[in-house]
């Protein structure tokens, strides 16, 4: 069944004087109950403002234009009043954000901030609350979380907060659950912990997943199905084994080209994709990654490519990578 349908969506921030900017172009992808999906793609490629569009985080007034569609279980939620909207935040869909000490409020102790949303959502008792929130810290992994609840956000470890959001994230049970860039900052050791407890979980209580991140490593181990995103706008859907035995879309195999592999030989470069995130053309008239594109054609830079289905998965390509060539470098990603 599917629990989230994003049709079209746009997200333009508009300035005075200044050219406005587009920073979603068009997303469309959904979202099945129980299921993993992540969403990945370079810094500035517009996932965290899909995210925060998906949950009416978007200021709408000062300078933003969100369009299109974004339904929640047959609900739209970019029409839905905001006092309905807070109701469904926190209980049916829940969000961890990417930088742990800045989305926790440093002033306030750590128990007031994950007893709020079962106070709000769950009508739990003071006693209550603070009897589950101690559960919930313990769920995730925090010892003696009774003392836990009384420090305060800078007396934590950065494995702790990440912890702790997600403690709060998973507080009501959602049936969806975003987590933008979870393990950013985090050393490796804290971020295999906190990508199986966000497993456990998900397998645990049967909520959907959105995960959305830049390592493609993190997708391989966590995610059903992929869309890569690039300047706005999905450039390849497709499920987890597709995607990573054959990528066809030049920036999907860019972005495993240019992963460090433990069987590479010692002293080798890694292959980066050229240029800039900041280097495009506009989607209305061109392929947007074209200037760093290795496959460029004429027509890359005069035709604007749309999303087609291409065998298992759907492509934004004018001249995507070959199948032999597309296998060679799925299966170097796979010796990795």
């Amino acid at each position: 069944m599917t629990l989230l349908e994003v049709e079209d969506l746009a997200v333009r921030f508009t300035r005075r004087d200044r050219r406005d900017v587009r920073a979603v172009d068009g997303v469309t992808l959904s979202v099945d109950a129980g299921e993993t999906l992540g969403l990945v793609g370079e810094s500035g490629s517009g996932k965290s403002v899909t995210s925060l569009a998906i949950m009416g985080l978007l200021p709408r007034k000062s300078g933003v234009k969100i369009g299109g569609k974004v339904t929640f279980e047959g609900r739209s939620l970019l029409t839905m009043r905001d006092d309905d909207l807070r109701d469904v935040r926190g209980r049916e869909i829940a969000m961890i954000f990417q930088d742990p000490l800045s989305s926790l409020n440093p002033v306030i102790p750590i128990g007031v901030q994950v007893t709020e949303v079962l106070v709000r959502h769950r009508k739990l008792s003071g006693p209550d609350s603070r009897r589950e929130a101690a559960r919930l810290l313990d769920v995730v992994g925090i010892p003696d979380p009774d003392r836990r609840l009384k420090e305060y956000p800078y007396q934590l470890s950065g494995g702790m907060r990440q912890r702790a959001l997600v403690a709060m994230a998973v507080a009501c049970r959602p049936k969806l659950l975003i987590a933008d860039e979870p393990t950013t900052a985090l050393d490796v050791t804290i971020q295999a912990q906190i990508l199986e407890l966000l497993k456990e979980l998900v397998r645990e209580q049967g909520t959907a997943l959105m995960l959305i991140t830049h390592d493609l490593g993190v997708v391989a181990g966590l995610c059903d199905r992929v869309n890569v995103m690039y300047s706005g706008r999905i450039v390849e859907q497709a499920d987890r084994r597709t995607l990573f035995v054959s990528p066809r879309h030049p920036y999907t195999t860019g972005l495993l080209g240019s992963i460090p592999r433990l069987d590479s030989v010692e002293g080798s470069a890694l292959q980066p994709i050229p240029g800039s995130p900041t280097d495009t053309l506009p989607w209305s008239s061109a392929c947007a990654f074209a200037p760093r594109c290795t496959r460029s054609l004429e027509v890359c830079t005069t035709v604007t490519p749309e999303l087609e289905p291409d065998g298992p998965r759907w492509l934004r390509c004018h001249n995507p990578v070959p199948a032999e060539e597309a296998a060679a470098v799925g299966a170097e990603g796979r010796r990795e």
